[in-house]
């Protein structure tokens, strides 16, 4: 009985991984059906390497934008921190969020214990947090409006892409509207029913440690959404070196409605890593807009590879160094306690 309990929990906590794996094989399977698959794997053998090092430059890039939006929270209160110490953290930030998600909010949570481990206060390190979470949403939510504006003008534009446009927003302006919310009450509980979801809850435990002055600097915001602006530019163009070194002219804007597209439906997807979801959502919108399908599969799966599957190792790497030198700290913790005590 325990064995058939333990086997269901396991069973449980991967769905979302196999889903993602099922979705991306429907996903090839419709082209291998549909397109040309002769003309999808000679464009991935002949992939040119010039273009593929653009689209790594470009993803670094998007790490040093996350790392400046902390950066600039963190001059602004007075503990200003180089670039070269925050850059690491972007990277890892990235694994503790797809990999190790802690209720949406394990990623959050490493960004803020690493930021006190360079000597940031943990008052500063959450508002950094929140300021950027904030700008990173804000500027989502103007991308989104920016990607359906480009297909209103194609002609492409229907009620179910404004109705899911509208839906994102709703999830993506609700997340720091919630934060903003949690600070506002400052130890005032909130209702039961928000109170049931483990998000709202650690989000509870660590918004109200952040100074209001900070979180209610509007500039300080502006500026933060300004560089998380710049990651989804970076990610497009991304995906435009991508179809250049497949042999494939795509537009920008082709490049950043797919990316756009296809990270929402990721994100609104309940499936670990966007598996799948992130690889038909793209695929699907360069399809529409006229690209061939094993052009458009290819490229995203190129993208991917960027975006996702390279930082991962030097995630894991970067994470499990922190959790040693954590787990370090504390033994010296206990053991200098224990001297006094004897």
């Amino acid at each position: 009985m325990t064995m058939m309990t333990s086997l269901r929990r396991s069973l449980l906590r991967h769905t979302g991984w196999i889903l993602g794996l099922a979705a991306i094989a429907l996903v090839v399977t419709a082209v291998v059906r549909i397109g040309d698959l002769d003309a999808f794997a000679a464009m991935l053998r002949s992939a040119r390497p010039g273009w593929l090092f653009a689209a790594l430059v470009l993803q670094a890039a998007t790490y040093l934008c996350v790392a400046t939006g902390w950066k600039i929270v963190l001059a602004a209160a007075g503990t200003p921190k180089p670039i070269t110490r925050l850059f690491p953290i972007a990277i890892g930030k990235l694994f503790a969020d797809q990999v190790v998600p802690v209720a949406g909010m394990g990623g959050n949570m490493f960004v803020v214990d690493r930021l006190t481990g360079l000597g940031v206060k943990r008052g500063t390190a959450v508002a950094a947090l929140l300021v950027s979470m904030t700008g990173f949403y804000a500027a989502y939510s103007i991308c989104a409006l920016a990607m359906l504006a480009i297909l209103w003008g194609k002609g492409l534009a229907s009620l179910w892409i404004g109705a899911f446009v509208l839906l994102f927003l709703v999830v993506a302006l609700a997340i720091p509207a919630l934060a903003i919310l949690i600070r506002w009450r400052g130890r005032h509980p909130l209702s039961p029913m928000l109170a049931r979801f483990a998000v709202v809850r650690n989000l509870m435990l660590i918004v109200g440690e952040a100074p209001g002055s900070l979180l209610a600097d509007r500039g300080l915001i502006s500026r933060a959404a300004a560089v998380n602006a710049l990651v989804f530019l970076a990610d497009s163009a991304s995906l435009m070196a991508c179809f250049l070194a497949l042999g494939q002219d795509v537009s920008f804007p082709t490049a950043f409605v797919a990316v756009m597209a296809a990270s929402m439906v990721a994100t609104l997807g309940p499936i670990p890593l966007g598996l799948g979801t992130f690889e038909a959502g793209s695929t699907g919108m360069l399809s529409l807009m006229g690209v061939p399908l094993e052009a458009a599969l290819a490229a995203t799966l190129l993208l991917r590879v960027f975006t996702l599957w390279l930082p991962l190792l030097p995630g894991f790497v970067l994470i499990r160094a922190a959790l040693h030198t954590k787990a370090a700290m504390r033994s010296q913790t206990v053991e200098t306690a224990g001297r006094r005590h004897a």
